[in-house]
C-alpha cells in the first residue's frame, strides 16, 4: 500500500517541495512532482535550476523524452502522471489528491499555512485516512 506523509504548518510550499526533491535525488529516489497548472509547474522548474545555489537536480516534464533517463519529473496532467516511468515517489502540489497516486510507492503531501491551502489538505488527509492508508504527519510550523 502507498506510504502517504504529510508535510503541515509549513511556510512555503515550494521551498519544502524543492528540499524534499533533492533529498530524494541523493537517496538516488526517482521522483515526480505534480502541478496541475502550468505557472506552478514552470515555478517548480525555475526553483529546481537555481535551489540551493550550488545545487542542482536533473529534471524534465515527464512528457520529455528523456523522461526515462531523468530521476525529477515534472507533471501537469492526470496523462502525464499515469504515463511517468518513475513510480517511487509523488509529491502533490496540487489542492487535490494527485490522479493515480495509488501507484506510487509514496506520496508526500505539502500544506501551507493558509486557511485556503489548508481546507483542500483536510480533504486530503480525510480522502487518505478513510481508504485505510497510514499516514505519517511531519509538524514545520517551528521551520
Amino acid at each position: 500500500m502507498t506510504r502517504i506523509d504529510f508535510y503541515y504548518d509549513v511556510p512555503d510550499k515550494l521551498a519544502i517541495a524543492v528540499k524534499l526533491a533533492h533529498k530524494a535525488y541523493a537517496q538516488r529516489l526517482p521522483l515526480l512532482l505534480y502541478a496541475s497548472t502550468s505557472e506552478r509547474a514552470m515555478q517548480v522548474d525555475r526553483l529546481l535550476w537555481t535551489q540551493p545555489a550550488l545545487g542542482f537536480l536533473p529534471h524534465c516534464r515527464a512528457t520529455s523524452p528523456l523522461a526515462k533517463e531523468t530521476p525529477a519529473l515534472i507533471a501537469e496532467t492526470p496523462e502525464a502522471v499515469g504515463s511517468a516511468p518513475h513510480d517511487e515517489l509523488l509529491i502533490n502540489l496540487d489542492d487535490d489528491v494527485p490522479p493515480g497516486f495509488a501507484r506510487f510507492q509514496r506520496v508526500i503531501e505539502i500544506v501551507g499555512r493558509d486557511e485556503a491551502d489548508k481546507a483542500p489538505g483536510r480533504h486530503r488527509y480525510k480522502f487518505y485516512k478513510d481508504r485505510g492508508y497510514a499516514i505519517q504527519r511531519y509538524d514545520l510550523s517551528n521551520k
